[in-house]
């Protein structure tokens, strides 16, 4: 960002407040920009905020009215306030959805909802850092393969998801370990090994999502009596 913009700003308000008598305001300050909220450099090095962002606008127009002095805490609440965040699925929803699928596709909904605790709890707009995404953290291209459209739709993710989990279940015989072991690490890796895998990540996991599945089994699923 050009400082320069701060210098403009404060000649108008000088010019201003001298046709109408009013006392001249104080020449704004430029506040320092995070590299977090950047989103690239200048050509006079400093970080630039992104085109038509709504803090920037935000800035300019609080100098404009003599608030020069806003602070970057206040800039950024206002872009939070701005911000559009998906509101999240009611348990009582999730857990409906798992228990229409199940009966859609014979996957016994609590073993589902033990998926998705773990896959995201519960959070329809999750989005892993290998890219996998919503509630059941399907991959792109399984979403694709599953006609799933919208990965981040819970009904479609969780529709997609349990489909999933049934092939799984007839490829392993019904085997929910291994089952949930092949959810995480891969069909061909149970295979591979003739059980689960020895990877941390994947035996914490299945543990996991049996021990969540236990759970469900004794107290029910999220939203509901047993």
């Amino acid at each position: 960002m050009n400082v320069g913009i701060f210098s403009d700003i404060a000649s108008v308000q000088q010019r201003i407040a001298s046709i109408v008598g009013a006392a001249q305001p104080a020449a704004p300050v430029a506040p320092p920009v995070t590299p977090a909220a950047s989103a690239g450099t200048g050509v006079d090095g400093l970080p630039m905020l992104s085109p038509g962002s709504g803090p920037f606008a935000a800035l300019v127009q609080a100098a404009l009215e003599g608030q020069g002095g806003a602070s970057v805490a206040g800039i950024g609440a206002l872009a939070a306030a701005n911000a559009s965040a998906p509101a999240p699925v009611p348990p009582a929803q999730i857990s409906a959805l798992a228990q229409g699928q199940g009966s859609i596709w014979g996957v016994d909904p609590k073993l589902i909802t033990a998926v998705i605790a773990n896959e995201s709890g519960f959070n329809a707009n999750a989005t892993s850092k290998v890219g996998a995404q919503g509630l059941m953290q399907l991959m792109p291209a399984t979403a694709r393969s599953l006609g799933v459209s919208d990965p981040f739709d819970p009904a479609q993710n969780v529709a997609g998801g349990t489909r999933y989990l049934r092939g799984l279940l007839d490829r392993f015989h019904g085997d929910t370990k291994l089952a949930v072991a092949a959810y995480n690490a891969g069909p061909g890796a149970v295979e591979r090994y003739g059980g689960v895998p020895p990877y941390p990540e994947t035996q914490n996991y299945v543990q996991n999502v049996l021990s969540s599945y236990q759970r469900y089994q004794e107290q029910g699923l999220p939203g509901q009596t047993p």
